[in-house]
């Protein structure tokens, strides 16, 4: 999840923000970009490559990326987030509405953004909001993939073997 709804980030001491579940609804139409650390030469993916899908559920801001292994960068983001050493993500954008509160006994004041025009995803290091979360999927796919071979493979002993089929 590159943004988690209503999850508040600290912008300071007594001041908040959030992002509300309908910031993203007139935003995914653009091509939209997946960096490393917000970084606009670490592109991991975009959307109007193909190699980047974007979408929103009752969470958040959900994507995956197809991660070139011939692009080291890309390869390295992809291990870090593997072993465990880069776990959150975060955004860029531009806010185009939001909305404000003050509670006036404690001071504390919050926006909530209400609708944004989006530029960027990363998987990065230090993030803003800390509810977000990236894992290698890829690693969860060649798993089943494996899974699948040797039940292939099984199946097929046993056939040579004679057995499942009448004899």
């Amino acid at each position: 999840y590159f943004v988690v709804f209503d999850s508040s980030y600290e912008l300071w001491k007594g001041a908040t923000e959030s992002v509300d579940k309908n910031a993203f609804d007139n935003a995914l139409d653009d091509d939209i970009r997946c960096l490393t650390d917000h970084v606009t030469h670490l592109v991991l993916g975009r959307t109007m490559a193909g190699t980047l899908t974007l979408s929103v559920d009752e969470r958040g801001l959900f994507g995956e990326v197809k991660i070139n292994e011939k692009d080291q960068d890309a390869v390295n983001t992809y291990e870090r987030v593997k072993r465990g050493d880069v776990t959150q993500c975060s955004f860029g954008f531009d806010i185009l509405d939001e909305e404000f509160t003050e509670d006036k006994e404690t001071g504390e004041v919050h926006w909530k953004i209400k609708a944004v025009r989006l530029y960027e995803v990363s998987v990065v290091t230090f993030p803003a909001y800390e509810d977000t979360g990236v894992t290698a999927r890829k690693t969860e796919y060649d798993a089943i993939q494996k899974r699948k071979r040797d039940k292939w493979k099984m199946e097929m002993k046993r056939k040579m073997r004679g057995e499942g089929n009448g004899n």
